[in-house]
């Protein structure tokens, strides 16, 4: 049975865990910091010649407002960054959600973010990569040719998941290695996973959300360069401790970020309360 002793850590002493966590003033100042790391990286690599790769969420999604304001008002160019989403809703039919869908994380990440930046620094069509079913050989060419993913951003699922990397379900029979190395792929969601988004997109009618999705793999985000996550949420409370003081194990997916060597995870302090 899983111990539940980590779920009363208090204050500070979450940061003595098995992931070095961050710890900001409130929800603003967390997604301000997620979009300087992704801004200074940029920057950082424009003056030394050298393309960014990023993978980024579509929840949170925060950060977005803070990234474009910095990349226009300083006129940044993003001609040789290239990011790859990290996942999107299929329909009843299993085809990926159109952009005019209000659940649509591609439209929502135009909306948000690319239709927002000044065109004349904004990167091509073609590197603003989005998982497709059909696409994993491309994502894994393009980390490939980019020698990795410099950072992937993200957050945290109410079962742990990481993009839409859900634990194994009851009847899934997968080893830890296959886990781990898994790429783009149809995925099923989780019922929690529906409820806890439902809250968000449908007043809690958990019914009406998608059953399936789209995701990039484990792969994709472990063997990233850096990892950084950011919660906000007021369950992430339970998420974060968990990942970081619980067992490193595939029964909860953000809690493998303990074996990685750049990863962190920012928090404003009403989690730590």
């Amino acid at each position: 049975m899983l111990n539940k002793d980590f779920l009363y850590i208090k204050g500070t002493d979450i940061q003595k865990g098995a992931i070095p966590i961050d710890i900001f003033e409130d929800k603003e100042e967390t997604f301000l910091a997620m979009a300087k790391e992704m801004f200074n990286t940029i920057v950082l690599n424009n003056k030394n010649h050298k393309r960014t790769l990023f993978i980024c969420p579509l929840g949170p999604v925060g950060q977005y407002k803070y990234f474009v304001k910095m990349i226009n008002e300083n006129n940044v160019s993003l001609k040789d960054v290239t990011f790859i989403n990290m996942d999107e809703y299929l329909d009843e039919n299993n085809e990926l959600l159109t952009m005019d869908n209000p659940l649509s994380f591609k439209g929502i990440m135009y909306e948000l973010c690319y239709n927002k930046i000044n065109k004349d620094l904004i990167m091509p069509e073609n590197q603003r990569v989005f998982p497709t079913k059909d696409n994993a050989e491309l994502i894994d060419n393009i980390i490939k040719d980019h020698g990795g993913v410099d950072i992937c951003f993200g957050g945290i699922g109410i079962t742990g998941h990481m993009a839409f990397n859900e634990p194994p379900f009851e009847n899934e029979n997968i080893s830890y290695k296959e886990f781990i190395n898994s790429t783009t792929r149809v995925q099923k969601i989780s019922e929690e996973t529906r409820v806890v988004n439902s809250m968000d997109e449908y007043n809690g009618a958990y019914y009406l959300m998608p059953k399936y999705c789209v995701t990039i793999g484990l792969k994709e985000i472990l063997n990233s360069k850096k990892i950084r996550l950011y919660c906000f949420r007021d369950w992430h409370k339970s998420v974060i401790r968990r990942a970081s003081f619980g067992p490193c194990s595939i029964d909860f997916p953000a809690s493998l970020l303990q074996k990685h060597c750049d990863a962190r995870i920012g928090v404003p302090k009403d989690l730590t309360i």
